[in-house]
């Protein structure tokens, strides 16, 4: 598969989400309490992420 979400956990126990396109990580969120939270994530940056605008500041 050419891209995943990926729900760990960090050394302080907290769950994350990693993105991964082509096996590189392109992003990790915060750290969430609950798994329930890290996959919470995951379901908003799916609903959300298609009609998220592009803001260049170069």
């Amino acid at each position: 598969m050419a891209h995943k979400f990926e729900i760990y956990k960090d050394k302080a126990g907290e769950f994350r989400v990693r993105f991964s396109f082509n096996s590189e990580i392109m992003f990790s969120t915060e750290g969430y309490t609950s798994k329930a939270s890290a996959q919470n994530a995951i379901d908003s940056i799916k609903k959300n992420g298609p009609d998220a605008p592009v803001e260049d500041n170069a």
